[in-house]
């Protein structure tokens, strides 16, 4: 059995169809297929079974698709050392980070990082929290760096800070004369916020709740951080961001922030983690050392 059998066949779980697939990995619907044969004549069992939506993994398919994906892991965690010791100062690195917000604070570190290391590619996945700590207890990324989420002893924490999320708005809003948003202010505006599958959201129902209030139903629902921030700059809604999302905006003049009265702050922290364990590859290293220093100069 060749590794590239089972590099193909870990694309077709993925994909859920050999056409998918082929084109993923640059190859002929027919290499695809003969690969999955050759697996199937390996192990003795039917993998997948065909229907006219795509491909369904088979018992033993599933069984395979978990080992394998691990394995390809393994190889690829295994080259990537052999390379740390050729001194090629290259590699791969994934990063899951949890909501755009972290996204946009992220962005200029991960644009200095590759201007240092250009021989480092970055994969970057923006997810929830639990999914992000997930993926890291699980060895499927390397890093993560996530917000509102909880401890779990399986990680590493690398660094953490806390980050205020306050009210932002255009200069010419009205809140922005004010010296700080109490919560009964906040609410006679139009806001705009991700749902209430996102922390950010439950944390500012909570504070209202709190505070003798019904949550109020915001005007915007929507995680884009790109269409907040429009709609902020065009006067039509107020944010609820950390400062450092804002930054560019914020020097530029086009946004304005405003603390939230005492009682009503919203506070999170927000961690850089990794898993407890291997010592980690050249680049995964390289990459957690470089996010730590950005974050405490940044933050």
């Amino acid at each position: 059995m060749q590794i590239e059998a089972l590099i193909y066949f870990n694309e077709l779980t993925r994909s859920r169809s050999i056409r998918q697939a082929a084109e993923t990995l640059g190859v002929s619907p027919m290499a695809v297929s003969r690969q999955l044969e050759n697996l199937e004549a390996y192990f003795n069992a039917v993998l997948i079974e065909r229907g006219a939506r795509g491909i369904a993994l088979t018992p033993a398919g599933a069984l395979l698709a978990e080992r394998a994906d691990a394995m390809i892991r393994d190889l690829e965690g295994a080259r990537q050392v052999i390379d740390d010791l050729r001194g090629l100062n290259a590699g791969h690195v994934s990063l899951h980070v949890n909501g755009a917000v972290i996204n946009a604070i992220l962005a200029p570190a991960l644009a200095e990082f590759y201007a240092l290391y250009p021989k480092i590619s970055i994969a970057v996945t923006v997810t929830s929290a639990e999914v992000a700590l997930n993926a890291v207890t699980t060895g499927e990324t390397d890093i993560a760096v996530t917000m509102f989420s909880p401890s779990d002893a399986r990680i590493e924490t690398l660094f953490s800070l806390s980050v205020r999320h306050d009210p932002v708005m255009a200069p010419d809003h009205p809140l922005a004369a004010e010296t700080e948003i109490t919560l009964e202010a906040i609410r006679r505006h139009a806001i705009a916020m991700p749902d209430r599958a996102f922390s950010i959201r439950r944390d500012f129902d909570d504070r209202q709740r709190a505070a003798g209030f019904a949550p109020v139903d915001v005007a915007f629902t929507t995680s884009s951080l790109e269409l907040q921030k429009e709609l902020a700059r065009r006067g039509t809604a107020v944010l609820i961001l950390p400062a450092m999302t804002v930054a560019r905006e914020l020097r530029d003049g086009t946004l304005v922030l405003r603390p939230f009265a005492k009682g009503a702050e919203i506070a999170s922290d927000m961690r850089l983690v990794r898993a407890e364990g291997p010592t980690p590859t050249f680049a995964a290293l390289k990459l957690a050392e470089f996010l730590e220093a950005f974050l405490r100069e940044h933050g």
